[in-house]
C-alpha cells in the first residue's frame, strides 16, 4: 500500500469491517449479493474511498477499505450499512420480513502497511473455505 497525499496531510488508513444480517440470516445471495456489492462500490466511490477487498458470504460481509483521516470509523460503518440497508429493503421486499437489515454490531479493525497482505488474503479466502 502507498501512502495518499492531500494538500495538507500524508496517511495510510486502513479498516477491515465485518458485519452480518439480523438474526445472522443467511440471506446475502444471488441478486441480493450482486446489489449489495454495487451499493457498497457506489458508496465508497462517492466519499473517495477504496475498496481494497470485498468477500459477501451468505451470512455476513468482510470489507476491507482506505478512508481519510477526516471520517471517523463509526460514520464509515454506517454510510454502508444505511445506505445498503435502505436501497435493499425497497428493491427486495422480502427484506422487509426482518425487523432490519443489519445487526447493530460489528467488527472494525486497523490495519498498517505490514499486515494489509494478510487481511486481504484471509478476505480473498473466505469463499473458498
Amino acid at each position: 500500500m502507498e501512502y495518499q497525499h492531500e494538500t495538507t496531510k500524508v496517511f495510510l488508513i486502513n479498516y477491515h469491517l465485518v458485519w452480518c444480517p439480523k438474526r445472522r440470516k443467511k440471506i446475502l445471495v444471488g441478486e441480493i449479493k450482486k446489489r449489495l456489492e454495487q451499493i457498497i462500490h457506489e458508496v465508497a466511490d462517492e466519499n473517495k474511498w477504496t475498496i481494497l477487498a470485498l468477500e459477501v458470504m451468505p451470512d455476513h460481509l468482510h470489507l476491507f477499505v482506505s478512508s481519510t483521516p477526516d471520517i471517523t470509523p463509526h460514520l464509515l460503518v454506517k454510510a454502508f450499512k444505511g445506505r445498503s440497508s435502505r436501497l435493499l429493503r425497497d428493491e427486495f421486499p422480502e427484506l422487509l420480513r426482518l425487523p432490519s437489515l443489519w445487526t447493530r454490531s460489528y467488527f472494525i479493525s486497523t490495519a498498517g502497511n505490514v499486515s494489509n497482505a494478510t487481511i486481504q488474503k484471509y478476505i480473498e479466502t473466505q469463499s473458498r473455505e
